[in-house]
Order: structure tokens, then sequence, then C-alpha cells
């Protein structure tokens, strides 16, 4: 059972602790939300915009793989605030880290890293992040969450495109006064590649490579250069159309090639994500990713997986395209979510020449690096990609007769660990099934179009999963019931 102490700091420092621990199964007090959320709601909303929250948390009595609302109910939460809770709420390791003196003096006393950064700045950064690092980079630029991730690695990709052209010369006077006017040759016209259906973000350069859902775009100036290829539209279940699928991704790759050769505006770097997490959870095949790699090695264009919501476990490896086979390691991998910090892996010759170019005042945040620390402690010690891997495979087992059985509802059961996902037939029908199951206790989200995704922690159990699918046949029961009564 997972119990943590739940603990409240008065001004003189006296700490009351009390035993927090999961329920056995979802608790409903209220409809979701309840007039507690919604009141709270109400008051937020005079501050904020409100309109896409569907509750208000309890963040002092949420534990675990359960989510408390304010009207006390406790919720299975099989999206985890949108795919960033690695290893439960209220973690004790993590709560532990929150309240050591290093997190207080980091919290009291934020470094700008650049340039003073703390004597202990270099093993928070191994402890966090290099002993995960990606085989083959070996260094990490930390950042403020994942869009700043991306932002910067296209950065990185840019000065290194442009170093390569102008080789070993300094910057002539034309380069260093046009560029103050966002002129070439100081400001060169080059391009990031990204993929359809792809999302890194919602910052000026992330969004124009995004190209997920219009809403994001709309009425954002963006770089209009910027080639979009297409991603594969794969067919399940894959045994019964692997001709179909490999026709689709050499498809794809052919139109990548073509692109790299003869875009009018010079590719820096592509951006790809593992799992294609907000447009649909769109998959492809390992030889699909090794192919790209191929051909953007061979043209010398950078390769950047954008692992923001596919790191930290949760396809069954620590990073989702170790599961690839790379010949050559990608040259930047970002990162977000589940570390509950962000940046990128890089190789060293990444690195810009000359200080302040790649910059900003943070450079990243120790108070997040810290908890990141705690967070693969926890993960290594008690092998929850491991666990993560097989429960994945447990969930999946009964995902895929229940497709059979529900196939008017549940289609193109895919995924790998817990990242998981099936699509409904039509928007409307996705949303009603979300709302119900919200009612029958289990929180899920929703992504691309019709897919239901599954984004739970890594502490997810085999007894967590049999709670879920006790809920899920039942509103899978009712809506048939509903729509399809003689089936």
């Amino acid at each position: 059972m997972f119990s943590v102490l739940r603990h409240n700091v008065g001004r003189r420092g006296m700490r009351l602790l009390t035993s927090l621990a999961e329920p056995k199964e979802p608790v409903l007090r209220t409809s979701i939300p309840g007039p507690l959320s919604m009141a709270a709601l109400e008051r937020l909303s005079q501050l904020q915009d409100t309109r896409a929250a569907l509750f208000a948390g309890d963040y002092t009595k949420s534990v675990g793989n359960y989510i408390a609302d304010a009207d006390g109910n406790m919720l299975l939460d099989m999206y985890c605030q949108i795919a960033s809770i690695p290893v439960g709420y209220n973690n004790p390791r993590l709560l532990q880290m929150a309240q050591s003196p290093e997190m207080a003096t980091m919290l009291a006393n934020r470094p700008a890293l650049g340039v003073f950064p703390c004597t202990e700045w270099s093993s928070t950064l191994e402890k966090a992040f290099m002993r995960v690092a990606p085989t083959g980079l070996d260094m990490v630029f930390t950042t403020a969450h994942g869009s700043d991730a991306n932002e910067l690695a296209f950065k990185a990709a840019f000065m290194h495109h442009a170093r390569k052209r102008r080789g070993v010369r300094a910057w002539s006077d034309n380069e260093l006064t046009s560029v103050m006017d966002n002129q070439e040759p100081g400001a060169p016209d080059a391009a990031i590649v990204s993929f359809s259906h792809g999302f890194h973000g919602r910052t000026f350069g992330a969004l124009s490579a995004t190209r997920s859902k219009a809403i994001h775009k709309l009425d954002i100036p963006a770089f209009k250069s910027w080639p979009r290829v297409p991603f594969p539209q794969l067919q399940y279940p894959l045994d019964k159309f692997s001709a179909e699928n490999a026709v689709e991704e050499k498809r794809c790759v052919d139109e990548l090639e073509r692109v790299l050769r003869t875009h009018p505006v010079p590719i820096a770097a592509i951006i790809v994500e593992p799992v294609q997490s907000e447009g649909g959870d769109r998959h492809a095949s390992p030889e699909f990713f090794r192919a790209i790699r191929s051909i953007t090695r061979e043209l010398d264009v950078l390769m950047i997986v954008d692992e923001v919501q596919t790191g930290c476990g949760a396809t069954g490896t620590f990073w989702a395209h170790e599961q690839w086979g790379l010949a050559e390691a990608p040259d930047m991998v970002t990162f977000s979510k589940k570390m509950q910090a962000a940046g990128f892996f890089h190789t060293r010759q990444l690195v810009p020449d000359q200080a302040y170019r790649n910059f900003n005042t943070w450079l990243g945040d120790p108070p997040r690096a810290l908890l990141a620390q705690a967070i693969v402690d926890e993960v290594l010690e008690k092998n929850l990609v491991g666990q993560t891997r097989l429960v994945g495979e447990y969930l999946k087992s009964h995902l895929l007769p229940l497709a059979i059985r529900y196939h008017r509802l549940v289609t193109s059961v895919r995924g790998n660990g817990t990242f998981l996902a099936f699509d409904c037939p039509t928007p409307e029908l996705r949303a009603e099934f979300i709302e119900l199951m919200r009612q029958e206790g289990v929180n899920m989200g929703g992504s691309g179009d019709r897919a239901v995704r599954f984004r739970p922690m890594l502490t997810l159990t085999k007894t967590h999963v049999n709670v879920f699918l006790t809920r899920l046949e039942s509103v899978l029961n009712k809506m048939y019931q509903k729509y399809w009564p003689r089936n």
C-alpha cells in the first residue's frame, strides 16, 4: 500500500504528521466536478481563465495513484497532470527532498546558473540527469519547461548550422549590423523540419514546428519556411497490416528525404516524437526511425528527438528511442514532464562557439533538478521502468479482447509500456467516454481528435489495472446500451 506523511509547517516549525494511504478503489462523494470544486473554479475564474479546468484538486490529500478533489472524491489517475507525475502524489522520497536543507537553500537563493552556478551544481546534474542520459549524449542543457527545451534545442541547431557554413572566420561587419534588423546575412534563413500531427510546444519556434491542432497556432506569426512532412498513419492490428504499414512508412521516409534534398531553405535539423502524444498517439516502427536517422546522417542534418512526454520510463524503457536500435545516437534529446525538470541532452559539438549565446538568466531550476534526482533514485531503486513494462503488457492484454467485444467503441489498441491508447469512432463519443469514466472515478484524457490516451504513473500496479478495468467495462456497457442496445 502506498503511504506518505502529510505535513503542515507552522510558524514555529512544528510539523503535524498523519498517515495517508491509497484507497482500495475510487471514492465518489459527489458528481465531478462537485459543488466545492465549482466554487473554487468560480473564484479562480475572476483571476484566470478556467474554461479548460475539469475540477479543483486537493494535493494535500492526493496520494499515490489517486488524485483528490475539493469535494473529497478520490479518482484513480490515469492522466496524471497531462503525463507529468512519475512516482505518485505525495511520494515519500520527494517529500523528503522537498524538506531537505539543500532544497530550502535553493528556494531561498535561486542562482543565475550561467554566471554564478552553485558549488554542487555539477553533482546535481550528474545525479538528476547524466546517470540516465541517452547513450552517446554527454552533456545536458537545463531549461524551464518542455517548450523551452525544444526552443533552445532549435537555437543550438541553428548556431551549429551557421558555424558549419561560416567556417573558422569571424562574423563580418555586414552580419553584425544586418542581424539587428532581423535581416540576412546576420539572421540567415534556415529551417526546422517537423512532422504532420506533431506537437512540440507553444513558444514561437516550438509552435512553428507544431502541427497537431489549428487552435494551438491560430493568430500567431510563424516561421513560414519551416516545412512539414508526413508522419505514418499505421493501421491496426500491426501483424494484419504489416505490408500496408511498410508502404506507408516508406512514403513518409521518401518525402522526408525529398524535402531535405530539395527544400529551397537550408535545413538545420528535424524534430520528431517517438509517439505523437498530442496528435492522436500516432506510432511508427523502429525501422522508420532508423531510416530517418540514416538520412539525417547522410545529409548532415541534426536529429532532435522530443521525449518531453515519452521520457522517464512510461514506454517500458527510460527513453522511448532506446527501442529503435539506432546505429548512431540522436544529436539532441529533449525532456520534461515526468522528469519534473526540463532540458535537452546533446553532444559536445553543439556547444556554441562563444558564451552568452544559448543563454538566459536561470538556465534551469535547481529545486526542480533536486526533485528530478529524487525521482531518478526512486525509479532506479524500485525498477519502476521494468514494472511499467510488465504492468503495461498486462493492461494491453486486457484491452485487446475488449476491443473485439466492444469494437464499435474501442479500436486500434496500441502502445508500449503503459503509454497506451485506443481510438473512439468520433470526437463526441470520445468526450462522452472520458466524462463517464470520470464519473466512475477514473481520470483520463484524450489526444488528437479521437484517441483516448493512458498516461498513468510508473507506480501503477496490476491491482490498479484491475480497478480500472472494472470501471472501463462498466462505461463501455453503458454506452453500448445507449447507442447499440441490441448488440
